[in-house]
């Protein structure tokens, strides 16, 4: 079976309703189509105890309709996921994406045809079988971490008790009461997850291989009072996020942390601990490119860590050290470093005593350390930014598939566009801000910015939109740039591709930062979407 629309798009996350509302109100026929049961990407799947957004709820939502910011009521500050996929299926209701959202439709293979100018895009539905939709445009909404892994180790198969993956939780909920419960992993995932599993778990062992900076969520309930507030200036707010470098609507200090005195540090470090979650480190400009600038940050936070945790050897498994604070992403939890106060809580270091196999009743370690049971728990994250573009077969002009143009890491020319691919569109994947911005806004930015696109070339009678190689070398080059004159390649994360074994070290994001970038794409508009062609021909 084959179905015809003007525009497939892959995914129903945030970015793929968004396209889906925004190009359906230019008259196009658009199809979105989902793996999983229901709208909501990341938030559909992840479900873990605990889990919740590190932007806060007011800047975590759409800009599109100043009704639908009027109407929604959040409740905390930092919205847990059921508040999320709630709000995302209201969206949903509201706009009546839902007729155009297909469920259970895995992508397996896209293919696209020079000669008629079209993708075709394999799906394999839920319950088996095929089907393919064709399409002029294809959007890929798939989310930079949706495409989980896990790791392997030697009798895994024998473990008798419960495997749970953080991003893959069971809809109906897990009683982990009385249980004997492990977490590998302490990113965001784990650190969310941990003093809420704490509370109901027997017991609770948390295995650490590298310990993280985080910063305090500060979550607090919304009143009546705040909301107003908020809902008379959304504007402003809106336009203050845009303008800034995160998206998170404030800007740094033009000071240096090194031009402060020790008293002026510490007065900065203590407002922006309660009140800028990752964002602070941009509390200022320097902290993400001076190493002693930055020293004096993640000294901050050390001590911050030092005042929760009470028993001295934890305090110092838990003190990260060895890498610049923020280089990679840091966590924003609640109650994470408390946790480990409480007698029903280990912190097993494997760093130092590496996991050597899972036997049936739990985790030996190399020592010989046994960690008895009943329930084991992945917080071992994502094949971040590219993983889940890579997982289907994308083929663009003359067979080349996309893994083939990406063998030594992701390039494109400012993000949703590659070469070769003609009317492909990756939005807020690798080459843009990302995951270094709010992507709820970054999101926006791509979809508007797309939709002027396909307006202008309809004018224009171009039925391809593509970047041309030449733009595409000189934006991966100012994209690598801009991140060698960073701290972030000093440390080993999913921002650089150091989270999968074998996958190219090539930092992805833009470190540009919002505003920068959006005035990027303004000059590309206004230069007559230089580094793209618009005909109906193939690019040399």
């Amino acid at each position: 079976m084959t179905r015809d629309v003007d525009v497939v798009v892959i995914g129903a996350g945030f970015a793929g309703l968004r396209a889906l509302h925004t190009l359906r109100e230019q008259g196009r026929t658009v199809a979105v189509l989902e793996a999983g049961g229901g709208v909501g990407g990341v938030w559909y799947w992840n479900r873990y105890p605990g889990a919740r957004c590190d932007v806060e709820s007011y800047d975590y939502s759409y800009a599109f309709s100043p009704e639908l910011e009027q109407e929604w009521r959040w409740t905390e500050r930092y919205a847990s996921q059921p508040e999320i996929l709630s709000y995302a299926e209201h969206v949903a209701d509201r706009f009546d994406l839902l007729r155009d959202v297909h469920l259970h439709r895995r992508m397996t293979g896209a293919t696209w045809d020079d000669a008629a100018g079209r993708w075709s895009v394999e799906v394999s539905p839920e319950g088996g079988g095929s089907e393919t939709w064709t399409g002029a445009h294809l959007i890929m909404a798939v989310g930079n971490l949706s495409t989980t892994k896990a790791p392997r180790w030697p009798g895994q198969e024998s473990f008798t008790g419960t495997v749970l993956h953080s991003a893959r939780w069971p809809h109906d909920g897990v009683d982990l009461s009385g249980q004997r419960v492990g977490i590998i992993g302490t990113g965001s995932s784990g650190m969310q997850m941990v003093p809420v599993v704490a509370q109901e778990a027997a017991h609770l062992s948390v295995f650490q291989r590298t310990p993280n900076f985080s910063i305090a969520a500060a979550n607090e309930p919304l009143t009546d009072e705040r909301d107003a507030e908020v809902k008379a200036h959304y504007r402003e707010r809106r336009e203050a996020a845009l303008n800034s470098p995160s998206g998170l609507g404030f800007k740094p200090s033009k000071q240096s942390a090194l031009e402060a005195t020790p008293d002026e540090r510490r007065e900065t470090y203590e407002q922006a601990w309660t009140r800028l979650g990752f964002g602070f480190v941009l509390a200022y400009y320097d902290l993400i490119l001076d190493e002693r600038a930055n020293e004096t940050a993640s000294d901050f936070i050390r001590g911050k860590i030092a005042e929760k945790v009470e028993d001295p050897e934890t305090r110092e498994k838990l003190t990260p050290r060895g890498f610049p604070f923020g280089a990679k992403r840091p966590s924003v939890d609640s109650g994470y470093f408390e946790a480990f106060n409480r007698d029903d809580v280990t912190l097993v270091d494997v760093r130092e005593d590496p996991i050597e196999a899972l036997t049936p009743n739990g985790v030996r370690l190399a020592s010989g350390i046994q960690h008895e049971l009943d329930t084991l728990v992945f917080a071992t994250g994502f094949d971040a930014m590219t993983g889940s573009l890579l997982r289907p077969e994308i083929t663009g002009r003359d067979g080349l598939t996309l893994r083939e143009a990406w063998s030594a890491g992701p390039q494109t020319y400012l993000g949703p566009f590659v070469h070769g691919f003609p009317n492909l569109y990756i939005i807020a994947g690798p080459g843009s801000p990302s995951l270094l911005s709010n992507v709820l806004l970054s999101i926006e930015q791509h979809v508007d910015w797309l939709a002027g696109l396909l307006a202008h070339a309809e004018k224009q009678g171009a039925d391809r939109i593509e970047a041309t190689a030449d733009a595409q070398a000189r934006w991966v080059d100012h994209v690598n740039e801009r991140a060698q004159a960073t701290l972030y390649p000093r440390a080993t994360s999913y921002y650089n591709g150091d989270e999968v074994e074998g996958k190219p070290r090539v930092f992805m994001p833009y470190v540009g930062g919002v505003r920068g970038y959006r005035r990027i794409l303004e000059k590309v508009r206004e230069d007559d979407y230089e580094g793209l062609t618009l005909d109906g021909t193939p690019t040399p």
